[in-house]
């Protein structure tokens, strides 16, 4: 039975001396991160995280982020990481919807961290990480500093509690109502949903991966635990905004993998990369939406040396499908088939097997398929439900497919609304909140438009009673209100929107 703290107290096992993480200036071995997770990990059960306790990361990818994630799972939690770019709001939202025990936030956040454990009853510490700013109170009742924690407790391995049923994290995914639903993914799921990734990508110990996506994102999150899992080495930065800093990082460090979404894709095709050594690069994976057939030939002509492999998954099932390699040539547009030891396959509205060439809704099977959402019955029964065999759930991804007469999938749409733009998931319903917070926005609708580069833009129509209002007056707003993934690339304002029956506004044929 294994568990996903083991993939890296067996890699410590068995090459303690090994580098493990290069993050910013630091390099740490197996070892020292194992110890490190091993005193963290008697800090948080001394503070109250004992099985099945939901432990909170507001942090930017860090090693004291990676550190913290398997501590918790060492003490027997769960780890939730929320993107370090969120708005209070919403992480207001998930600390008080996973009922979290213990939050890591930097220093700077020690006075919001105050005041979420006076509003949220099950938040009884916040650990510190960082140096605060000058005058900045990070002294109280509940708040810890990280690296006194480290010094205060023993390297000593706390007694297993879980079993591979339990939960390991919760995975925060945008729905179509705006609020985040957490993915209940349990210590199998990610141990198979690994596995079988590293099975396809063909991971072996002497593979270098960089990591410049947050780890808050599931691709970005299963970079370490792979590289954990098969003994490899992570690279982790902060964010992909400097890519001539992550091409000097690959070349200094010989990265050999390099997982990335459409938009670090173009951006990479929009640089002389003759000036930099890539030559230690085997492969480089996409997701998070289909890269385009124009960028698909022009990687593979700037890296003709590396393995280029498209993929198709949701974070309720982690990956779902992948590209074999070799049939890039033949079909460039297609996201592949079902990942080593699962199945898929395509139903109608009526539920019925649909075959080659007919659209339909893309259905997953296998032990990658997770556990619901927390606390969220309603809408774990419309994502899950009954499989071919008796008590067996399979998951209904709500994207539409179909695929070849040699079963090839090739995606079509979305059967609900939500956007994907840079990699990200974004809920209009979100968006448009914010718009309508907006004096003088009397209507406002949030699509998707197709975009090269982002894989979808986000196109907000906006209806206002203010004739002063303007485009740079609304993206203000935004960016003061929302993350930067969310804010819309394109405002339009319009004299009115279409609206059904019921008084909704009509979004089927807006453009």
């Amino acid at each position: 039975m294994l568990l996903v703290n083991d993939f890296l107290e067996e890699s410590a096992a068995r090459h303690p001396g090994k580098l493990a993480l290069v993050c910013g200036k630091e390099r740490l071995t197996y070892g020292e991160i194992d110890e490190m997770a091993n005193r963290l990990a008697r800090a948080l059960r001394q503070r109250g995280v004992y099985r099945g306790e939901r432990v909170v990361f507001f942090l930017p990818n860090s090693v004291e982020l990676a550190v913290g994630l398997f501590a918790t799972l060492k003490a027997g939690g769960v780890f939730v990481v929320v993107n370090a770019g969120v708005k209070q709001d919403k992480l207001m939202f998930v600390v008080d919807n996973c009922q979290a025990t213990v939050m890591f936030c930097g220093a700077m956040h020690a006075e919001l961290a105050t005041t979420m454990m006076r509003r949220v009853s099950s938040l009884k510490a916040a650990i510190l990480v960082g140096t605060p700013p000058p005058g900045a109170a990070c002294t109280g009742d509940g708040l810890f500093d990280y690296q006194t924690l480290l010094q205060q407790h023993p390297n000593r391995l706390l007694p297993r509690t879980c079993i591979d049923r339990d939960l390991a994290c919760l995975i925060y995914t945008s729905g179509s109502t705006g609020d985040p639903k957490g993915v209940m993914s349990d210590h199998s799921n990610v141990v198979f949903a690994a596995s079988s990734i590293i099975a396809y990508l063909e991971n072996q110990s002497d593979d270098i991966v960089m990591c410049a996506l947050p780890l808050s994102f599931d691709y970005g999150l299963y970079q370490l635990l792979m590289v954990f899992k098969f003994g490899g080495t992570l690279v982790l930065e902060r964010s992909f905004a400097y890519p001539v800093q992550i091409l000097k990082r690959v070349e200094q460090e010989k990265v050999t993998g390099f997982p990335g979404v459409p938009t670090m894709f173009a951006m990479l095709l929009q640089i002389d990369l003759s000036e930099y050594d890539l030559s230690s690069l085997r492969y480089f994976t996409n997701t998070a939406a289909a890269l385009p057939p124009t960028h698909i030939q022009k990687i593979r002509e700037m890296f003709s040396w590396a393995t280029l492999y498209s993929m198709y998954g949701l974070t309720e099932t982690k990956r779902t499908l992948y590209l074999p390699p070799d049939q890039l040539d033949k079909r460039p547009d297609s996201v592949g088939i079902a990942i080593p030891g699962t199945e898929v396959w395509i139903e109608d509205e009526e539920g019925n097997r649909l075959g080659p060439n007919q659209v339909g809704e893309l259905v997953i099977r296998g032990r990658h398929v997770m556990r619901g959402y927390w606390q969220n019955p309603e809408a774990t029964a419309k994502r899950y439900r009954p499989g071919p065999l008796p008590g067996e759930r399979v998951c209904y991804s709500g994207d539409l497919f179909r695929m070849d007469d040699e079963g090839y999938m090739y995606f079509v749409g979305r059967s609900d609304d939500i956007i994907k733009s840079r990699g990200e998931k974004v809920a209009p319903k979100e968006v448009e909140n914010v718009l309508y917070g907006i004096p003088g926005v009397v209507k406002a609708a949030v699509i998707g438009v197709p975009d090269p580069i982002l894989g979808e833009s986000i196109k907000a129509l906006v209806v206002s009673s203010d004739s002063s209002l303007t485009k740079q007056d609304v993206l203000r707003y935004c960016r003061a209100h929302l993350e930067n993934f969310m804010v819309p690339q394109i405002v339009e304002f319009r004299k009115s929107l279409p609206l059904t029956s019921s008084g909704k506004i009509k979004k089927a044929g807006l453009s």
